[in-house]
């Protein structure tokens, strides 16, 4: 575990370069299990997340080289039905190659996932839908087996309605179904970048997928996927991070590569409390934050699907709302958990109340470095931010959580002008 020293009051400016976005990395990179040739997949962030992604697939049996932000994957040789079972359970994301596992191999064993620390994710909807897909499926000792069940070698098309449009579950089902036998009508499911990026990618390698980014997928089983070269999207929790790091300070940066439709609903908050935004071109924003923000009035906001707010900016937006004059009210309505940076933010100053899952926020202008600590990965990026609004040194502890999801973000932040070093 190591620590971040934050010295507060610092102002950004520059050029900051937005990484390939995380969760879409994640997915592909199961997604890479689906063929059998070779795949390149670019653009891909150096992440610790992305690390053990890479452990899960090898553990498989899959050849992985890696070359830069480019990843190289040939999943020929890939036999064997169960992962690692330490990979998986250090990260949530390594349970998406289920859908490939059972769709390709007719089987799959995987411990259950882990990840971070913010409530209850379960993988029913997973299982139910492998299940409409001709899956039998058995839970026990901590462990999901699946496999095609009636002696049959292939999944077969089918017909499925989420009951939430999780990511996790739209992803690993469309992964399922493209090598099912006929056709596969998912409905409500996720609209995110992310869940079109991974359909993007799988399309490029042969799928037939059509509604990506909509609320249904209509999927034509082929039977086999080949090789593809793939380049990821931005990361727009990213580069939303970095919108608020400059609202906070009070600065102004200039953000590429960015896709601006990704962020609405951020900028359009960000815009309430005074920030102004240039679109220099396709891929790049400015962002300019005023000086002194205007007084907000009952500002009030939800965490929500896409493209409602991101819950994975909630945290971060939260450190800067403690730093607006008035009063803000932010319901969490994802993850039942995630409010355990509001102590940490309470110790730096932050007037903040909370009910169940809704955070009432009396802005102050009077934060105070001191010792915190970040408990996962949204979190520790929250707490960083308010350091740098702090008067004075904060120490950041279990900062280790960023290097999860944000690629050098504290060498990012040094290049722009914050005061922060590892410890």
């Amino acid at each position: 575990m190591w620590y971040q020293l934050v010295s507060g009051r610092s102002k950004l400016s520059g050029h900051v370069s937005i990484s390939g976005a995380k969760n879409s990395a994640l997915a592909v990179l199961a997604g890479s299990l689906c063929s059998c040739d070779d795949v390149c997949i670019r653009n891909v962030p150096s992440l610790l997340d992305v690390s053990r992604m890479l452990q899960v697939l090898k553990s498989l049996g899959a050849h992985v080289r890696h070359c830069g932000n480019d990843i190289y994957i040939n999943s020929r040789n890939v036999s064997f039905p169960e992962p690692c079972e330490e990979s998986i359970q250090k990260i949530r994301a390594g349970f998406f190659v289920i859908g490939p596992l059972v769709a390709r191999h007719g089987e799959a064993i995987l411990a259950l996932p882990g990840g971070c620390a913010i409530g209850s994710r379960p993988v029913d909807l997973h299982l139910r839908g492998l299940e409409a897909l001709g899956a039998e499926v058995e839970v026990r000792q901590g462990k999901v087996h699946a496999w095609v069940g009636n002696g049959g070698r292939k999944l077969k098309g089918g017909c499925f309605c989420m009951d939430f449009p999780s990511v996790g579950a739209t992803e690993t089902l469309m992964m399922a179904a493209c090598l099912a036998e006929g056709k596969s009508v998912l409905t409500n499911v996720a609209r995110e970048p992310e869940v079109k990026d991974l359909a993007n990618f799988l399309i490029a390698c042969g799928a037939k997928i059509e509604g990506a980014g909509t609320s249904t997928l209509v999927i034509e089983g082929v039977d086999k996927l080949h090789g593809a070269n793939y380049t990821i999207i931005p990361d727009r929790i990213e580069a939303g991070t970095f919108l608020i790091a400059a609202a906070i300070t009070r600065s102004s940066l200039t953000l590429s590569p960015i896709i601006s439709s990704h962020l609405t609903a951020v900028m359009m908050k960000l815009a309430s409390v005074g920030c102004k935004f240039n679109q220099l071109n396709a891929n790049t924003v400015q962002i300019r934050s005023s000086p002194a923000f205007p007084a907000l009035i009952n500002l009030e906001m939800a965490t929500g699907p896409y493209p409602s707010f991101p819950t994975d900016l909630q945290p971060q937006i939260m450190s800067l709302l403690a730093t607006c004059t008035g009063q803000s009210v932010i319901k969490e309505t994802m993850f039942e958990e995630r409010m355990g940076h509001v102590e940490e933010l309470k110790k730096l100053g932050a007037q903040i109340n909370i009910s169940r899952n809704t955070a009432v926020i009396q802005g102050t202008s009077d934060l105070s470095g001191t010792r915190v600590k970040a408990n996962d990965l949204r979190a520790g990026s929250a707490l960083i931010l308010a350091g740098m609004a702090a008067e004075g040194v904060s120490i950041i502890e279990g900062a280790s959580h960023v290097d999860r999801g944000y690629e050098r973000f504290d060498e990012k932040l040094r290049m722009l002008g914050a005061n922060i070093e590892r410890l």
